[in-house]
């Protein structure tokens, strides 16, 4: 159907914008304005049905983009990121990337999409001839962009078409959550894993040089000893963060010269162990004092007493070093009693 169809009552009524206004070649100007076609109405201008169903196009683009956008965050938060799936042709792909990148493609796609068929069906496509003006506005130039401003927000019927409106609104307020979610690769939340470390109740004592459990007669007086969880091993993909929590270092004491009580209680013959981790920085601590049984940090120089709870005598650390509570098992292997009473390392804000 074209407006040729269409009775002249039914149309709608023309603005006054030349077209098919064309110049007169002179003298002065030899090159003739062709001017504008004659505006011809469209299918959506003459026929409500039409601009329905392009109303309802609208509003399904949106609509799919909300849902693309909602797949988005499905797809990130429930598909594990070393899955693979094969995809023709291009191959096995990565199918966290593979979802990610469709989804947001659609969602993206579909508000683009979705804002083009609104503006070449349902807006205003009368062309407008406007004179070159000077860069400073004029106040009835002022005032007749605001006009054009009215006229244009009345015709793109946004007030009247809410369908398309509600939609388009839902579709933009929907797509940023894409950009919250990859906020995500920040890092993974810790939850309490910095409470925690590999130690518990019955895990040995194993030498970090030799990689064998430990024994009391292997701990000499005024001697040094790095410890690891038992079952822990290098090859472990999560070793080196295991470690980073779960560094020990073992020290003999004679009894006598433990002046804390729960360091004696929770001794075993003056063998003490405690983090290794300092907690100013987390740096590993390395350098022992035999005579004052000092340990000093070689990052920052904090120094703790390991014969008075390993509390801080110098430098910048915050709080002593955790003590770990330690015995032996029916073989006579040194065994944890359990985890750290509080979490090792740098003080964090969780703390307390």
């Amino acid at each position: 159907m074209s407006s040729q169809d269409i009775p002249e009552e039914n149309l709608p009524a023309e603005q006054e914008y030349a077209h098919g206004a064309v110049g007169v070649a002179d003298e002065e100007n030899p090159f003739a304005d062709p001017g504008l076609p004659p505006h011809e109405h469209r299918i959506q201008d003459i026929d409500e049905r039409a601009a329905r169903r392009s109303e309802r196009v609208v509003a399904l683009l949106f609509t799919v983009s909300m849902l693309a956008t909602v797949g988005f965050i499905v797809s990130y938060v429930t598909i594990p990121h070393d899955k693979n799936i094969f995809v023709f042709p291009i191959g096995h792909i990565s199918a966290l990337n593979f979802a990610l990148g469709l989804t947001l493609g659609v969602a993206l796609f579909c508000i683009g999409a979705g804002a083009v068929h609104w503006a070449r069906t349902l807006m205003s496509d009368v062309e407008v001839a406007d004179e070159r003006h000077p860069i400073e506005a004029a106040p009835e130039i002022r005032a007749k962009v605001h006009a054009d401003f009215r006229q244009g927000a009345k015709e793109s019927a946004l007030g009247r078409r809410k369908l398309i409106r509600n939609t388009m609104f839902g579709a933009l307020a929907l797509v940023p959550l894409s950009g919250v979610m990859l906020l995500r690769d920040l890092g993974p939340l810790p939850g309490t894993s910095l409470r925690h470390t590999l130690w518990a109740k019955g895990k040995r004592l194993v030498n970090m040089n030799t990689n064998q459990p430990l024994r009391p007669e292997d701990i000499s007086v005024g001697s040094l000893t790095f410890a690891k969880p038992d079952g822990l091993e290098e090859t472990d993909e999560e070793f080196q963060n295991e470690m980073a929590k779960a560094a020990l270092m073992i020290v003999r004491l004679q009894p006598d010269n433990i002046k804390d009580k729960r360091e004696l209680d929770w001794s075993h013959e003056g063998v003490v162990a405690f983090s290794k981790i300092c907690t100013h920085v987390g740096c590993p601590i390395s350098l022992y004092e035999q005579q004052t049984h000092h340990v000093l940090c070689p990052c920052h120089q904090s120094t703790f007493d390991l014969s008075d709870g390993a509390r801080v005598i110098f430098g910048p650390a915050g709080h002593a070093l955790p003590q770990l509570r330690i015995g032996v098992d029916s073989e006579g292997y040194l065994q944890a009693l359990g985890d750290f009473e509080e979490p090792v390392g740098p003080a964090f804000w969780e703390r307390g």
